[in-house]
């Protein structure tokens, strides 16, 4: 079981105050998409074969942005109400290890789109989600014991890594686990909205 650990946990300030703890995910995130080009990323996404259900690409954003908003403000709730409960050892310490949990899940949030559409590494990036995926589910159950509605702000963040996971195996599997030397599809004008295996369809 993951204990609190000072080194691999966000500085309290970041969990204390409500627009740090909802900016951070958001600014990070939407900055790490930048980083990655989204011409490219978009590009690398239609050309890969997808599994079914897959969504558009234009949904991503505003859906990350939500999710990042919702588990920044859970983060907040969670702290305050656990450390506010000072006569209340357990909730104390599930507060401070879910402080840990939730900075090593940002980490794992943070790296898999790089993997993904930078570096190409479907393998790596899967594996990362999947962990992530774990340790949300489990920091979930650690400050809905803190606080509910911080669990319930967990919850739709977890639904979609589960989606996510299964996005990134299928599209992995579908794609040989390699990505490299992949089409990638100049748009069209007026925006090129098809994936590869609906082309030839």
């Amino acid at each position: 079981m993951t204990t609190h650990m000072p080194s691999l946990t966000l500085p309290t300030i970041l969990f204390q105050q409500p627009a740090a703890a909802i900016l951070l995910p958001v600014a990070i995130g939407t900055a790490i998409g930048f980083s990655t080009r989204p011409a490219d990323t978009q590009k690398t996404y239609l050309a890969l074969r997808q599994p079914p259900l897959r969504p558009p690409p234009w949904i991503f954003g505003p859906m990350w942005t939500l999710l990042y908003g919702l588990m920044g403000y859970a983060a907040h709730r969670a702290w305050t109400t656990g450390m506010g409960s000072s006569f209340d050892a357990r909730k104390v310490m599930l507060t401070k290890q879910g402080a840990t949990l939730y900075t090593i899940q940002l980490v794992l949030n943070f790296i898999w789109m790089p993997l993904f559409f930078r570096f190409q590494r479907p393998i790596e990036a899967t594996v990362d989600i999947v962990a992530l995926t774990g340790v949300t589910g489990y920091l979930t159950y650690v400050w809905g014991q803190v606080d509910e509605v911080a669990g319930w702000c967990l919850a739709p963040y977890l639904a979609w890594l589960g989606f996510a996971t299964y996005l990134s195996a299928g599209a992995g599997y579908l794609n040989g686990w390699d990505f490299g030397g992949k089409e990638r599809p100049k748009a069209e004008k007026g925006g090129n909205t098809k994936y590869v295996d609906e082309k030839a369809e």
